[in-house]
């Protein structure tokens, strides 16, 4: 059986309140380790109505102050909106609270709008300095050298795993270079998925890692019906389709039908971003999942999905969870 995972975005519900989704985390969290997930990832956002998980490093920290093994950390970090330093700072106080607990998840995209950016005092050309940032974590978590000026304190030598996050080949390229484990956000890009993993296992070379490390990441909604698990998903394919035009909020109450709601061309849109999803029965997704990994043979999987009933998520995550053990059987 490979790993699998979990990524939470912490949603804010329709009808519901920033509290009610960290509330929420948490209480996911806490099933989550009892069903054998292997890491719980949260996910920074800003100035968006729908998510909750903005302040990424300190949900983290409620989340390992309520789990008890479970590896908890970033899916992703966006590394353009902070310094390298504070990070480090962050995530090593975390680790030194929580040792062997904790991953680092890098994103290269600012994750929010322009004026967001100006708002967190970061430039849009951060991005540009990705690479460099990268390696520069990845020196701070290390033991420090003697005349080394600049020291995360907590940090040094905790040597927290960084993961580099992407969907794009350059993603793919610095993870490969760098010797660092690569999760694919093929949940909502999957595009580039296929090319994006060979040129990973190709051009690996060993760094902070030995040997390669591909994570891809897919929706997952299991009900006990067809017609419920397609219901519960039509909540982040409204969420996405106002999110393309300009207008997201909470996350929508689900409806029976998606295309009820949405024009043709936009659920072709919606679709065709989200096709890294299992949908349906315990029977149903496990056949998808295993035709996925089959297809694209990842040493993980992370699994999310954006319901907007609670109760119904954990019985979705919690199926899911049984799919994954049965398939190792």
């Amino acid at each position: 059986m490979i790993p699998y995972s979990l990524l939470d975005l912490s949603p804010i519900p329709d009808g519901g309140s920033a509290s009610d989704a960290l509330h929420n985390s948490l209480d996911l969290a806490r099933h989550a380790e009892q069903w054998g997930f292997t890491r719980y990832w949260v996910a920074e956002h800003h100035n968006m109505p729908g998510i909750a998980s903005s302040a990424t490093a300190v949900l983290i920290g409620q989340i390992l102050a309520a789990t008890k093994a479970m590896r908890v950390g970033s899916g992703g970090i966006m590394l353009p909106n902070h310094p390298p330093l504070v990070v480090a700072e962050q995530f090593g106080t975390l680790a030194t609270l929580y040792p062997d607990r904790v991953d680092l998840g890098l994103g290269r995209a600012p994750g929010t709008d322009m004026k967001t950016a100006a708002a967190l005092r970061r430039g849009m050309a951060g991005a540009d300095r990705f690479p460099h940032d990268v390696v520069e974590l990845i020196e701070l978590f290390q033991k420090s050298k003697g005349d080394q000026p600049v020291r995360a304190i907590p940090g040094e030598g905790t040597r927290v795993p960084i993961w580099v996050l992407g969907s794009s080949l350059f993603g793919a390229q610095l993870a490969a270079q760098l010797g660092l484990p690569y999760a694919f956000a093929s949940h909502f890009a999957p595009d580039a998925l296929e090319e994006a993993a060979a040129l990973y296992r190709h051009r690996f070379t060993a760094g902070e890692t030995s040997k390669p490390r591909f994570m891809i990441a897919a929706n997952v909604f299991v009900a006990d019906t067809e017609e419920e698990a397609r219901r519960l998903r039509t909540s982040p394919q409204q969420g996405f389709l106002n999110l393309r035009k300009g207008t997201p909020g909470p996350l929508p109450t689900p409806v029976d039908t998606f295309e009820d709601v949405a024009s043709p061309a936009e659920a072709r849109l919606v679709n065709a971003a989200l096709r890294v999803t299992a949908v349906g029965t315990k029977a149903t997704v496990a056949a998808q999942l295993r035709d996925m990994i089959d297809r694209y043979q990842p040493d993980e999987i992370m699994l999310t999905g954006m319901i907007h009933d609670h109760q119904a998520r954990l019985k979705s995550f919690k199926m899911a969870a049984e799919v994954m053990q049965e398939l190792a059987v």
